[in-house]
């Protein structure tokens, strides 16, 4: 009984399940489809301002808004971000699911409309959307004809080839060669064709730069092409490469530049070794500058009469030398019995002397 009532349930969960599975596949693929891109009016004056809500866009994807002047969601921004409103746009950050809502004021383009709103990717995987918007008193001219001819596509995905080395590990200019293949979809040859290569930091416009190609490319070929591209001195952290050909983009190539801590150790022993340099130098200064000490320490030389008496001994001698009388007691005229301490020429102490008269006392 209890078997049954199992397989009952298991079968019942399974169906279910069969139930739900093409709302999931839906949901599913309705994620993966394209970002969109909404806008809560589609006209709007200078100095105004519109809501712009996207979803199906990558989670925590940081976004750029932008109001873009000749360009259609079919073409896209054919003139690149020079054809935008850069100083007025907005950047805003996707939330778990792909989902944003920002507000963007109204500013004309640099060039005239038919223009757009155009939502694009700061970092990572490149995407983007755009949403037909109209400038209220802004000027409207037709597109500009693609011109007749060849036409070059990106075939390949980009790449950057080359790595750093020790020059570049001390703040020499990182270099890398941007390599990809495109191929000539239009109708006549493209001869020595010139590619604008941009390099952007951050959220920063790129920098571009011109650089020609020399060869022909026939239609229905294609060929490999290597760009230099060569960053500052001391450039280091994400940045993005960018190719455009007649005036449109045609890849985006993220560039991780790793920062030059040789610079960093090279500080580092400029503040140990300058500030020990200094001081050897200032403490053989001070030696040099300072008063030597000319008057030594000399033993105190004894009187040359002391110098004469046998039997000094060289500590008699410093302690005779000390006294401040060089006269030894003995040879006091007072204190010597005998005749070897008299001064004056000797003579007869008797009370009779034959030099001396004697006086007789008075009868």
């Amino acid at each position: 009984m209890n078997a049954r009532v199992r397989i009952a349930a298991l079968l019942a969960v399974l169906a279910v399940l069969a139930l739900l599975s093409p709302t999931a596949a839906g949901s599913a693929s309705a994620a993966d489809g394209p970002p969109a891109v909404k806008l809560s009016k589609s006209q709007a004056g200078t100095g105004g301002s519109i809501t712009v809500t996207g979803s199906g866009w990558r989670p925590r994807a940081l976004l750029m808004i932008l109001v873009c002047g000749q360009s259609v969601p079919s073409t896209g921004v054919t003139g690149g971000t020079n054809s935008c409103a850069n100083a007025d746009g907005r950047a805003v950050t996707t939330d778990a699911e792909g989902r944003f809502s920002r507000k963007l004021p109204v500013a004309e383009p640099p060039v005239p409309c038919p223009c757009v709103v155009h939502v694009a990717t700061v970092t990572g995987a490149k995407a983007e959307a755009d949403a037909i918007f109209q400038v209220a008193g802004h000027a409207v001219e037709p597109l500009p004809a693609e011109p007749a001819g060849g036409r070059l596509s990106v075939l390949t995905d980009t790449r950057l080839d080359g790595s750093g080395g020790l020059l570049t590990w001390f703040g020499a200019p990182p270099a890398r060669t941007l390599v990809f293949t495109v191929g000539n979809v239009g109708t006549s040859a493209v001869r020595n064709p010139v590619f604008q290569v941009g390099t952007s930091h951050g959220v920063f416009a790129p920098q571009w730069e011109e650089q020609q190609w020399r060869g022909t490319i026939r239609p229905g070929k294609k060929a490999r092409i290597e760009l230099p591209v060569e960053l500052a001195a001391g450039a280091h952290g994400d940045y993005t490469v960018s190719l455009k050909y007649g005036g449109k983009v045609l890849a985006e190539q993220p560039w991780g530049v790793g920062r030059p801590w040789g610079v960093t150790l090279f500080w580092i022993l400029v503040c140990l070794v300058v500030p020990a340099a200094v001081f050897r130098v200032g403490m053989a200064v001070v030696d040099r500058v300072r008063p030597r000490q000319t008057a030594r320490r000399r033993g105190f030389r004894l009187p040359e009469a002391a110098l004469r008496l046998p039997g000094l001994r060289p500590r008699e001698e410093a302690r005779h030398a000390a006294s401040p009388s060089s006269t030894l007691p003995w040879f006091a005229p007072d204190s010597d019995p005998g005749t070897a301490g008299r001064l004056s020429a000797p003579h007869d102490d008797s009370t009779s002397s034959p030099t001396t008269p004697t006086r007789k006392a008075p009868p």
